[in-house]
């Protein structure tokens, strides 16, 4: 003890104090575990191998038509339309499952693409926003939002669109009750629920009861 207060002063004496000292011996210490980890990761046999399942082939079947491709197992529904398929429309917003951004159909029924993975979807019959449209031609839902304003950021806006239609598939004649209820799984930050909701009760009576194009 009596040796180290001794060193102490002499630095102190030339000028060097007890912070720098400390500031010092800090970066000794960090330069060496420094030069430990470089040394490690120039090394071969220290690199970790691949963690987990390569990609699988899967053939998924959107809007009529089947799309081949290539996807880890963790890929979801929604990175491999967006990231692989080019297929845009469904936004990834939250990416939990809770605002309903994502939604597509799914054999009939909307579901939340972020909450389902791509090999999950093999098999089954596969709507996007982008198979709404026909020869042109809006879907009668699409018309509806523009008629009514309920749209505005955007970022919902398809989501809400396929839940809308998928809600009609199954109650043509809705009343305005039946559509809150309906439409409770998707979330506007923008606050367009009024839009929204006069949106559907005019494309259930363009559509007269009627299902159209999916």
């Amino acid at each position: 003890m009596r040796r180290k207060k001794g060193k102490l002063r002499e630095l102190h004496k030339e000028g060097f104090s007890r912070r720098d000292f400390l500031k010092g011996a800090s970066m000794a210490v960090s330069t060496g575990l420094l030069a430990t980890q470089e040394a490690g990761a120039a090394t071969p046999e220290t690199e970790p191998g691949v963690l987990g399942p390569g990609a699988v082939p899967i053939t998924l079947e959107i809007n009529g038509k089947p799309h081949s491709l290539k996807v880890e197992p963790r890929v979801t529904l929604l990175d491999a339309l967006r990231n692989r398929l080019d297929l845009t429309g469904a936004k990834k917003v939250c990416d939990r499952g809770v605002c309903g951004a994502c939604t597509v159909i799914l054999d009939g029924r909307p579901v939340y693409a972020c909450n389902l993975l791509a090999i999950e979807a093999e098999g089954h019959h596969i709507v996007t926003i982008e198979g709404l449209s026909t020869e042109g031609k809006l879907h009668p839902v699409m018309t509806a939002f523009v008629n009514h304003d309920a749209q505005q950021c955007g970022f919902c806006t398809p989501g809400f669109v396929v839940a809308c239609k998928a809600f009609l598939d199954k109650h043509p004649d809705p009343t305005r009750e039946d559509v809150e209820r309906g439409l409770g799984g998707n979330l506007c930050r923008c606050g367009t629920y009024a839009g929204v909701r006069e949106a559907v009760l005019e494309a259930a009576k363009t559509l007269k009861g009627g299902r159209a194009n999916g």
